[in-house]
Parts: C-alpha cells; structure tokens; sequence
C-alpha cells in the first residue's frame, strides 16, 4: 500500500485552475456592401468577449436591427412630390 506524502506547510501553494475564458469562435464576416448591415454584422463581434449568457441579446439587438432595415428595402418612397404643382 502507497504512502500518503506529507503536507509541508513550507511548500508553495499549487497553481489554480486555469479560469475558462469564452474564446472567439473564428468565424469570418465577409462584408456585404451595405454600409448599415456590415456594421451590424460586425456587432455579432460583440459576443465575442461575452459569457454564454450574454449573447442572446447581442442576437437578439441584431436580429431586430436586421429585420427594421429590409422592412425599409419594402416600403414605398416618399409620394410627397406632386408633379402638377
């Protein structure tokens, strides 16, 4: 049967754990064109450096942004101008 070393209370300490870190997940964003939606795409980054429980709502902030700027690809221009007056 093995012997138990002794505990020296001398010794130094052991090292933690190291702490788990989130890391970048790599995934390239390729610009789009669109000045507004490559911004916003860019915003995903922003998760990046957040724990798990974070990005839902760096989606979420997204996913909205997203959705407002094609309801505005759809909406008619302006009918303001009149060309009888």
């Amino acid at each position: 049967m093995a012997e138990e070393p002794a505990h020296d209370p001398a010794a130094p300490a052991p090292a933690p754990a190291p702490a788990l870190v989130p890391a970048p997940l790599g995934v390239g964003r390729v610009p789009t064109g669109h000045a507004g939606v490559d911004a916003l795409l860019e915003r995903l980054g922003d998760a990046d450096h957040l724990p798990a429980d974070g990005h839902l709502a760096v989606y979420e902030d997204v996913h909205r942004a997203l959705r407002d700027t094609l309801t505005a690809l759809d909406a008619r221009p302006d009918d303001s101008y009149d060309p009888r007056s």
